[in-house]
């Protein structure tokens, strides 16, 4: 058993009980092929959630300074995630990201780019809607709802993936495409 696969079981053996998490919609995320599973942001356990109730095995970008510390980088390395320079557009991480989408594989983004504080949902970053319209990825929307507080529910929804062809047809900009990707988001909220 690889890193990615024991850390999500045991996240998922102690998350599903503590935050009585209840997913809805999993079936929307496509079971193969590359996809872009987008997300809001209300916490640091916002990652560890969409990787245990996703179908997919995800790979997520982490700011730079959490693999500055020896070990932890060495564990997000082994659970998929790479770093990103917050701030610029960090090349390096946006060809990581588009060669795990052209690879066929899960990237998980969370469009504002940092936690919000009070819940509510942000101004979307340039950068998911960079990756939606520079690969054939589909983009799958996702709302996280509820507190983090023990035994409290947690709601993890996944919206159907978006029409990006329609996007992609109409030469959408990223920002354009990004406040796209966060109007779904925002009618799962509204749900």
């Amino acid at each position: 058993m690889n890193l990615y696969k024991f850390a999500k079981f045991i996240v998922l053996i102690i998350f599903y009980p503590l935050y009585r998490i209840k997913v809805i919609g999993k079936e929307n995320i496509p079971k193969k092929g590359p996809v872009i599973i987008c997300s809001n942001h209300i916490s640091n356990l916002d990652p560890p959630v969409v990787g245990i109730t996703s179908s997919r095995d995800i790979h997520f970008m982490a700011k730079e300074e959490l693999f500055n510390n020896f070990f932890l980088g060495k564990l997000l390395k082994g659970i998929q995630a790479f770093p990103v320079k917050r701030g610029m557009g960090d090349r390096n991480a946006l060809r990581k990201g588009l060669d795990i989408l052209n690879n066929g594989e899960a990237l998980g983004l969370f469009p504002e780019g940092t936690r919000s504080k009070t819940g509510e949902l942000g101004k979307p970053l340039a950068g998911v809607g960079f990756f939606a319209l520079r690969s054939d990825a589909q983009v799958v929307p996702c709302l996280i709802k509820g507190p983090y507080k023990p035994f409290k529910r947690l709601i993890v929804t996944y919206g159907p993936p978006m029409n990006m062809e329609q996007l992609r047809a109409n030469k959408t900009n990223a920002k354009e495409t990004s406040e796209a990707i966060m109007n779904e988001i925002k009618k799962l909220q509204d749900n």
